[in-house]
């Protein structure tokens, strides 16, 4: 196999095109995916093709090249609101279409929409899904300082414009009513509360979006982010006639590999002819115990690099939302925003977007709950939700395998907490749990922090 460093001279784990032309704590096990029988497909027959983005049209929000010296020089003139990581990375999703049809940061009335439907209702009188409240807080001050105007420069830490919000709405910020809907609780130690929402403003602004230039991190990773447009284009390059999208925070392992290997064999056997996987990893804010993104990129290159995942069926690329770990709300968010990428299959699981209970020892959320209200969540009809059951390692075969009840005795569950003492002593998982080049790279990040004095705490 030609070196991984080859591919991603081109592009960030993408393989040369097909030469087919297109057509029109057990967060670390895997699973298999449950597929609706032939007579229960919605319609009856294979629709080849990508799926049409939300409102039929996807938005991209970034000022054209010829326009930027312009909208730079009004920005320079208009009150500033100053951005924080987590509101750049926002600014980011709603830049190249993710949220789509959202064309800036949330008014009132799509907040509230969000906030008690799960959903916005357009002017056709459709419903697309919206979960999670994509919104910029300011304080009382900055309020004073935008006074009348009708529109404000977003500017990052430096000081310099990277957006300009117009004909805004600012109305308050209700925190609790937000985390109580968002998160069914209040209870105090959620990550993305505590980052982003406890100590911001008390008040929202919302309007329409220009920024002024595509958004980027300069942290090695930028030609691993491709936008949903950018995505597309690569999907039908390659024929694609079903995307299956599949999301994680962690390290592949073996278990997740057979997951997507069983999910596309079996997507042929329901008569589609070049099914891609969408490895699609968060790269936005995470909770201080997971794994940085920048060493999960290495993972998931070594993983490809051993052939794990066959690099001519896969794209790879780095989702920018930040992370609320809401649970069932959340993980309608993930799906959504894989429609506008082209993704008509995704990949739910046990518990997603979910965590432990910040306060007692318990998970959050019921680990069946995601996959149960995707199947029925308003505004994500059009996409195909595939649940999976756990898979672990069978000792009798040496690998990550589908569990089966009847030999319980036979599988072994290895969950995260074990995998990180496993690299933190620098010790092997058994053998066939993850590709050796893969294992290795957890084994330097871990060791990274030991020499540092970083250990990470379980959250």
């Amino acid at each position: 196999m030609a070196s991984m460093s080859a591919v991603l001279s081109k592009s960030p784990f993408l393989s040369q095109p097909l030469s087919k032309s297109p057509s029109s704590d057990l967060p670390f096990s895997a699973a298999t995916v449950s597929f609706p029988s032939k007579s229960h497909r919605r319609g009856g027959v294979i629709r080849a093709g990508l799926i049409s983005p939300d409102g039929g049209k996807l938005v991209e929000l970034v000022v054209s090249e010829p326009r930027r010296r312009e909208k730079k020089h009004e920005a320079a003139e208009l009150p500033r609101v100053e951005l924080t990581s987590i509101d750049v990375q926002w600014m980011h999703v709603l830049s190249e279409g993710w949220a789509s049809p959202l064309g800036g940061f949330m008014r009132e009335s799509e907040f509230l929409q969000t906030l008690h439907f799960n959903s916005l209702r357009l002017d056709d009188g459709s419903v697309v899904n919206m979960s999670v409240p994509i919104v910029l807080a300011i304080d009382d001050e900055q309020k004073a300082s935008i006074g009348e105007s009708k529109r404000v420069a977003l500017v990052g830490s430096d000081g310099n414009p990277v957006a300009i919000l117009s004909d805004i709405e600012i109305y308050k910020h209700p925190k609790e009513e937000r985390i109580a809907r968002t998160w069914g609780t209040t209870a105090p130690g959620l990550p993305y509360v505590e980052e982003a929402i406890t100590n911001a403003g008390n008040w929202l602004i919302g309007g329409d979006l220009e920024v002024l230039e595509p958004v980027k991190y300069n942290d090695g990773l930028d030609r691993f982010r491709l936008s949903p447009a950018e995505l597309r284009k690569e999907l039908e390059k390659r024929g694609a006639d079903a995307v299956f999208a599949f999301q994680l925070r962690n390290p592949v392992h073996n278990g997740h590999a057979l997951l997507m290997t069983d999910t596309r064999r079996r997507l042929l056997e329901m008569g589609y002819k070049n099914p891609i996987l969408l490895l699609h990893p968060l790269g936005g804010y995470t909770k201080a115990d997971d794994v940085p993104l920048s060493w999960r990129m290495k993972q998931h290159e070594k993983v490809l690099e051993d052939g794990v995942l066959d690099p001519e069926t896969t794209v790879v690329s780095i989702f920018p939302s930040p992370m609320h770990y809401a649970g069932p709300t959340e993980v309608q968010w993930h799906a959504k925003a894989r429609i506008n990428a082209g993704a008509n299959f995704y990949i739910v699981g046990r518990d997603p977007a979910g965590m432990g209970h910040p306060v007692e020892k318990r998970d959050l959320y019921d680990a069946d709950h995601g996959k149960k209200v995707l199947s029925m969540a308003p505004g994500l009809e059009r996409l195909n939700i595939l649940p999976f059951r756990v898979a672990a390692y069978d000792k009798t075969q040496g690998k990550m395998a589908f569990f089966d009840p009847s030999r319980p005795q036979d599988f072994l569950f290895i969950s995260g907490t074990k995998m990180r003492t496993l690299a933190k002593n620098k010790e092997n998982p058994p053998d066939g749990f993850m590709c050796p080049g893969g294992w290795q790279v957890l084994v330097d990040y871990y060791d990274s922090l030991t020499q540092a004095g970083k250990l990470p705490v379980p959250a």
